[in-house]
């Protein structure tokens, strides 16, 4: 068989095949008597032997190895090739990623997209203060995807770069609310907390219905920051979790002074103490909570909490009686005075 036919049905090319007899990894059986290159069957079958581990990643050299010395063991080299494969991969991805933010950015010409390149890198760096710089300066005409902004923040350890996120991202869009929403889900606890504290800062309505659906995650955290930046919006489904917090000394200041601001509205007012005094019961907590829980019901205005209040003056915790008859006594002076 003849290189130009061999070429045909192997589909390499002839100059490939001089290649590999330069190379000793096949030579033709012989030569006709013209001179030109003759193959065997089995000749052919090696060529189909070499195409197919070079089809697995190996260098010429290696399917040398592998086809000539008989002790060459495959195992390691394709664990390396396993490695080296993953790595490409890592490589491709994160430039077909990066790729698509910039085409999400719409680059009006070439400047635009080496702006947004410089600012995906600085959003990347080991710098703090060069991660932050890069964060507001996506307020500056700069072109950049909400995507690579929300990635960043729930990556984002330091308080101030994660800070200035979080304003950049209040200012994006609806789109930003569904992007985090994916991170509340995330199997770090961290990044978990990154997305609903990010979430609270979004003034949109997707975000508010976010918030509501946290307040059933499985993640104690979670539902907390949830119910407290509902609370701080006036959402009467806050008043739950809020109570929660308090009894868990979670956030417990932050919960009472959201429940005293959602209280300002006299409807609610009556609920709220309500549900602070169902969670009064002795039996129910233990007394720390219970000390939490009737500082919260200080600042409740309304009858149900003064009633509440006037009971626990004769409460066997003397903390939760001292408490609750220095409110009373704050309720029943005149405005100004024993503030």
């Amino acid at each position: 068989m003849l290189i130009g036919e061999v070429a045909r049905r192997s589909g390499v090319s002839a100059r490939m095949l001089r290649h590999y007899e330069a190379l000793g990894l096949v030579r033709p059986t012989g030569r006709t008597d013209g001179g030109y290159r003759e193959y065997a069957d089995e000749d052919v079958r090696r060529i189909f032997h070499i195409e197919s581990l070079r089809s697995l990643g190996l260098s010429l050299r290696d399917v040398g190895r592998a086809l000539d010395d008989p002790g060459f063991a495959p195992a390691e080299l394709v664990d390396d090739l396993i490695r080296e494969t993953r790595q490409r991969i890592a490589a491709e991805t994160e430039l077909l990623t990066r790729l698509r933010r910039i085409g999400a950015a719409e680059p009006a010409g070439w400047e635009d997209v080496l702006r947004t390149v410089a600012l995906l890198q600085a959003l990347g760096s080991k710098s703090a203060r060069t991660r932050q710089r890069a964060a507001l300066a996506a307020t500056d005409g700069v072109p950049v995807p909400v995507e690579a902004l929300v990635e960043a923040v729930l990556g984002e350890s330091d308080p101030n770069v994660a800070g200035a996120l979080r304003w950049v991202l209040a200012q994006s869009g609806e789109e930003a609310a569904a992007l985090l929403a994916a991170g509340l889900d995330a199997p770090s606890a961290e990044v978990r907390e990154r997305a609903v504290r990010s979430l609270a800062e979004l003034p949109d309505a997707v975000a508010i219905a976010l918030l509501r659906d946290a307040l059933t995650h499985p993640d104690r955290a979670v539902r907390g920051r949830a119910a407290l930046a509902l609370g701080a919006r006036g959402a009467a489904d806050a008043v739950a979790p809020l109570v929660g917090l308090i009894v868990e000394g979670t956030n417990d200041v932050d919960a009472a002074d959201a429940l005293a601001a959602l209280a300002t509205d006299p409807a609610s007012a009556d609920r709220i103490a309500t549900a602070l005094v169902d969670r009064l019961a002795p039996a129910a907590v233990d007394p720390p909570a219970r000390r939490r829980l009737t500082q919260a019901l200080v600042d409740i205005p309304g009858p149900t909490a003064t009633r509440a209040l006037t009971a626990l003056t004769e409460d066997g915790d003397r903390a939760v009686a001292l408490t609750a008859a220095y409110a009373l006594q704050r309720r029943d002076s005149p405005p100004g005075v024993g503030c």
